[in-house]
């Protein structure tokens, strides 16, 4: 394993590695999805949960799954559990071990783009709940993150396109150089070179293990980390987590987030443009069809909301985000548009 940072997150300390596919399994409860059960069939000699794949599987059947097994192999609190999978697998495995025996060690093996970009690193564990995103959860870093970039030459397009949302939002935030190799290096991304992998993923681990060192639990500076995030998890809900991926609510999200900007009068009309090209670029689809007021209902859900208020993540240009309250009025408008813009489509 070749060691990247070790992070310190509170009271938790993180390590993150690169590492091979022979080095991923560890002597811990395994904790798979069908698709990545099926690349590891040795794993039937250890301990081991297989889980049903996708966004509906994130939910108490599974944790309660994750625990049963835990108590069936006698694991006790110094045990580990090892979550190999994409975001939800991470997720859920993480939350299981954060509230089994009040907390026992575990280490993750994202395997998507979009779970080593973003959601296996800085410790947000979770559920959806009564049809709401990650509305049940906890912060629980995780002991180790073993990322092993070779897994990804097995996802399907769709899949490893969901991680590029992800890793440009990463970009906008905190690394305009990410921003640019993203745009220089766009053929090779999609070829799934390995060493344009592992820069990506590198560049965005540091970006967000930075943010998550100062602000572990979400009190101020980590909430940056949702740009595009409260539109990209309304689009989530309303579509009953079928129809778009968690990385293409994402990256229709920051479209919706960086218009808003725009019409705020915050946002550089430049850096909108750049942006818009960027998503464009990579494919993503920019418009949805779907109905306004619902979109906005299932933003009055947001679990960021604070006193009534929901805080809209948003940008004056790139690397420089702000967090501010806006109008209804003006996120209607904005929603509005991009209907309409789907209908002519």
């Amino acid at each position: 394993m070749i060691d990247i940072r070790t992070f310190q997150f509170g009271n938790f300390v993180t390590r993150t590695m690169f590492c091979t596919p022979e080095e991923i399994l560890e002597d811990a409860l395994l904790v798979f999805d069908e698709n990545t059960a099926a690349l590891f069939p040795e794993r039937s000699l250890r301990n081991s949960i297989v889980l049903p794949s996708g966004e509906k599987a994130k939910n108490w059947q599974s944790i309660d799954k994750i625990i049963k097994g835990a108590i069936d192999a006698s694991l006790g609190r110094d045990g580990c559990f090892c979550g190999i999978g994409g975001g939800v697998i991470c997720d859920m495995t993480a939350f299981a071990a954060s509230v089994y025996m009040r907390g026992c060690s575990v280490i993750l093996v994202p395997t998507t783009l979009l779970a080593m970009a973003d959601a296996s690193l800085g410790g947000k564990t979770g559920i959806d709940y009564e049809g709401y995103k990650n509305m049940v959860g906890t912060f629980y870093p995780a002991q180790e993150v073993r990322y092993c970039p070779d897994l990804l030459k097995s996802l399907p397009d769709r899949e490893f396109l969901s991680g590029i949302g992800e890793v440009i939002k990463t970009a906008m935030l905190g690394d305009r150089e990410l921003f640019r190799y993203l745009k220089e290096n766009r053929d090779l991304i999609m070829e799934r070179d390995s060493d344009t992998l592992k820069e990506i993923i590198k560049r965005c681990i540091m970006v967000k293990g930075n943010v998550v060192e100062e602000d572990l639990n979400e009190k101020g500076l980590r909430a940056i980390l949702n740009l595009g995030h409260t539109f990209a998890h309304a689009l989530e809900s309303v579509s009953g987590f079928s129809d778009w991926s968690h990385g293409e609510a994402v990256a229709w999200g920051l479209l919706m987030a960086i218009e808003t900007g725009v019409e705020l009068e915050i946002t550089d009309n430049y850096y909108a443009l750049e942006v818009r090209k960027m998503l464009e670029y990579y494919n993503f689809q920019l418009y949805a069809d779907v109905d306004t007021d619902k979109l906005i209902q299932a933003m009055n859900q947001d679990k960021k909301k604070k006193d009534g208020i929901i805080n809209f993540i948003l940008q004056k240009n790139i690397e420089d985000t702000i967090i501010r309250p806006v109008d209804s009025d003006i996120i209607h408008s904005v929603l509005k548009r991009n209907r309409d813009k789907a209908g002519d489509m």
